[in-house]
């Protein structure tokens, strides 16, 4: 089955201009509105102040002798900083790489070679992260380089470096001379289709690839996601997702940018409380995050001194969202009209999203329909179409799908086909009236004695026991079966529960081989920054511990 969801009557068109065009006619509307928030700075900016610090930023880059089409690296945690970083150098021309806040040297020095920054701009540190510490170290050059004049072996691309916040570093310009602007002019000649953004993919095997974005591709994925929280202009959205990733800079600067609503960080990087203070103090009508965000928040010990009756919506994504954190989300969060997104990097990124008036039971079931102007069809192992019902390989197409990976044409080639549609490694199915069912990745599928298992089903399962707070499902290997269930749960605060527990929950509500052999009580899982399960650690933990018994 394909299904595509076109241009109608009630349905925007694509918006065909830069983000600078974009922003300044936003800027125009709303003026004295307020643009951004960033609680931890004390920063409360209008939409006139924020396009004032945006133009002398995109200035001061070019006058530091940056040309259109210059990658430059942002290496920073969520910060006010960021944001004008992303503007400017979308006015300028550049080209923003997005770097990890969790990144250390080797990744940091794969992805500004892979893309040849000519400059990055850091933060000094965050954490335990020594940011200029570890450029120092690929770059021990900057010790005697002027700034702006680096050549580093080991990063030869690499003219400039500049770091936020009021300490001096060798080798490097203050940001605040680059906020200050200059003399140079900015281009005229920008089109929606120019590179405008280069994210990393956190892949799981592999070094990661440089997904490479245009202006029209993150610009209306921001309206469409926007539009498909009902988003108006002056409404407050918490953003506690970090800008480096899709959701904070395009699902939610962008889209708070075309529809002229206010963008709210709570804190540099995610803080429950934090999170909880802001929706409060702020009047936030909205909030982003992913599961294990709205977990943290919900079993929060303070949870209930909080207001939050300012909410009525907001955006799950990230990762399968399990059915019993929804039904607490719109209960005690008052987010009546929350949606699930569901999409990836390369998709600039959402492809489905639920609506805020969809029945409850589709809000917690499905990722939504397929969004505007987009194409998707499911396909088998062969690559043929499956029928509607059945699953399949989720694949889209349209405008959302990025330019490519950057300088890797073979992969790219891997992911998009020649008829453009993206491979997403996702496995789906798809009913009668468009609602997609995420059933699991490809790789996450555990075959199991030749039954082919999809754990997101028996971690919706393990959520209805009343201890469990959160459950993740992997398969390991098994000399017998090939394969074996093994469960890592975190219980609830105050509970308490064994194994035999749970598998007493399963027994006769679950078909016996769906039932884990392995559980482990965790406190946390690992995760990625952006709060996305790293299900291949999981297996490398438990295989380890095997050989140890072994």
């Amino acid at each position: 089955m394909t299904d595509s969801y076109v241009k109608g009557a009630d349905t925007p068109a694509l918006i065909e201009k830069t983000i600078g065009a974009q922003f300044d006619e936003t800027v125009a509307r709303f003026p004295d509105q307020l643009a951004l928030i960033v609680r931890h700075q004390g920063v409360r900016w209008t939409y006139a102040e924020l396009a004032e610090r945006v133009d002398a930023l995109a200035r001061g880059l070019l006058s530091a002798g940056l040309e259109p089409g210059d990658r430059i690296g942002i290496w920073a945690p969520n910060c006010a900083e960021w944001t004008l970083m992303q503007f400017a150098t979308a006015k300028a021309g550049l080209i923003l790489v997005n770097i990890n806040p969790a990144y250390r040297t080797a990744e940091l020095e794969y992805a500004l070679n892979k893309v040849s920054c000519a400059a990055l701009v850091l933060a000094p540190s965050h954490k335990t992260s020594d940011y200029v510490a570890m450029l120092r170290e690929l770059a021990p050059e900057l010790a005697g380089a002027a700034p702006g004049a680096l050549y580093a072996a080991r990063l030869p691309a690499l003219r400039l470096a500049a770091t936020l916040g009021d300490a001096s570093h060798a080798g490097c310009l203050p940001f605040a001379a680059l906020a200050a602007g200059g003399d140079a002019t900015l281009p005229d000649a920008l089109t929606p289709a120019d590179a405008v953004n280069i994210q990393f993919t956190s892949g799981t095997t592999g070094f990661p690839k440089g997904a490479t974005l245009s202006h029209r591709n993150i610009l209306n994925n921001g309206q469409f996601v926007g539009r498909g929280i009902k988003l108006q202009p002056g409404e407050r959205v918490c953003i506690p997702v970090p800008l480096y990733h899709c959701f904070g800079m395009v699902m939610g600067n962008l889209a708070c940018i075309v529809h002229g609503a206010t963008m709210v960080y709570p804190a540099e990087a995610f803080d429950p409380l934090a999170v909880l203070e802001a929706v409060e103090a702020e009047g936030c009508a909205a909030l982003y995050g992913v599961p294990t965000m709205f977990i943290a928040a919900l079993n929060h010990p303070e949870f209930d001194r909080f207001d939050l009756r300012s909410l009525r919506t907001g955006i799950m994504a990230g990762s399968p969202c399990p059915i019993a954190v929804m039904e607490e989300v719109i209960a005690r969060m008052h987010m009546r009209e929350v949606t699930i997104a569901y999409g990836m990097t390369e998709t600039s990124p959402v492809s489905f999203q639920s609506e805020t008036d969809d029945p409850l039971d589709l809000r917690v079931s499905t990722v939504g329909r397929i969004q505007p102007h987009l194409e998707v069809k499911l396909v088998d192992a062969d690559s043929d179409t499956v029928a509607r019902g059945e699953t399949g390989e989720l694949c889209t197409r349209g405008y959302s799908v990025m330019i490519g990976y950057w300088d890797d044409p073979a992969r790219t080639a891997e992911a998009i086909d020649a008829e453009g549609w993206m491979h997403t490694g996702d496995l789906a199915t798809i009913d009668e009236d468009g609602y997609c069912r995420i059933v699991g990745r490809i790789k996450d599928m555990v075959i199991r004695g030749g039954e082919n298992i999809y754990p997101r089903e028996i971690e919706e399962f393990l959520l209805t026991h009343d201890f469990i707070a959160d459950a993740q499902v992997i398969g390991v290997p098994d000399d017998r079966y090939g394969e074996e269930l093994c469960a890592w749960i975190v219980l609830r605060s105050g509970a308490s529960l064994d194994d035999e527990g749970v598998r007493a929950h399963c027994r006769g509500r679950i078909a016996h081989f769906k039932i884990p052999r392995h559980i482990r009580f965790v406190e946390t899982f690992p995760m990625t920054v952006t709060g996305k399960v790293q299900k291949f650690a999981m297996r490398e933990e438990m295989i380890a511990i095997f050989a140890g018994r072994g």
